[in-house]
Formats: C-alpha cells, sequence, structure tokens
C-alpha cells in the first residue's frame, strides 16, 4: 500500500472566478511540482496527492496571508524549508491587499517555484 504525501494549496478566487497571477503562476508551478514528485517518490512507495482550497474573498479579507499556502503533510511549506512568510502589494483581484511571499536566503518569491514545492515534498517524504 502507497503512502500519501498530501498537499494541500488554498488561494483567494473572488465571487466572479478570478484569483491572482501569482496565485496563477504558483498553481502552474505547483501541478508541475506534483507531477515530478510522483515520478521521484513512486520507487519508495509515496504518492503525492494535491488537494486545492479556494478562499472566499471574506475569508481573504480576514487573513490576506492565506491565500498561495502551501501545506505538505499537514506542515506549511515556509517549515519545510526554513524559510520565512513575507507580503507584498499583489494586484485587482486582491485589492489593496499585501498577499504572502516566501522568503529563502536572500529571495523573496511572490509565485512558488517548482523546486522548492518539490524540495519541501522530498524533506517531507523522507519523514513519513
Amino acid at each position: 500500500m502507497k503512502k500519501k504525501l498530501s498537499i494541500l494549496w488554498q488561494r483567494l478566487v473572488t465571487s466572479n472566478g478570478d484569483t491572482c497571477e501569482r496565485c496563477g503562476q504558483t498553481y502552474m508551478e505547483m501541478l508541475r511540482a506534483v507531477e515530478i514528485l510522483k515520478e521521484q517518490l513512486s520507487s519508495s512507495g509515496i504518492e503525492p496527492v494535491l488537494k486545492t482550497k479556494e478562499l472566499t474573498e471574506a475569508e481573504f479579507k480576514a487573513k490576506p496571508s492565506e491565500s498561495n499556502r502551501i501545506w505538505i503533510n499537514d506542515k506549511p511549506i515556509e517549515e519545510w524549508l526554513d524559510a520565512d512568510v513575507g507580503k507584498s502589494p499583489c494586484c485587482s483581484a486582491c485589492g489593496d491587499e499585501h498577499c504572502r511571499t516566501l522568503e529563502l536566503g536572500n529571495r523573496i518569491y511572490e509565485r512558488i517555484p517548482q523546486e522548492l514545492i518539490i524540495e519541501a515534498g522530498i524533506r517531507a517524504a523522507r519523514s513519513l
């Protein structure tokens, strides 16, 4: 029986179905990362399972830093990577809110690249 590597990604989706550019880009990075993790972890009997969650505009306004957030095995990606969470101005879908960024070393990521998702996924898989 395969072990599951649970990956949850959540982001704002407005009432008319829009999301911000950084969330859209992170989603594409996430899809590629999950496919690579499937290939890399299959021989270990581990299957990555991606779930997505849509945050309403009210949820986003209450906690904007919850949008574009990734959890792997119930632990935030920033913990797997020893990274920090920051924020920066975003775009029209997010209004005036400052959205989540990931800070690792001297780099700030508005969109989360597949390399970081893969690295966090591999670290999480090792803990299974």
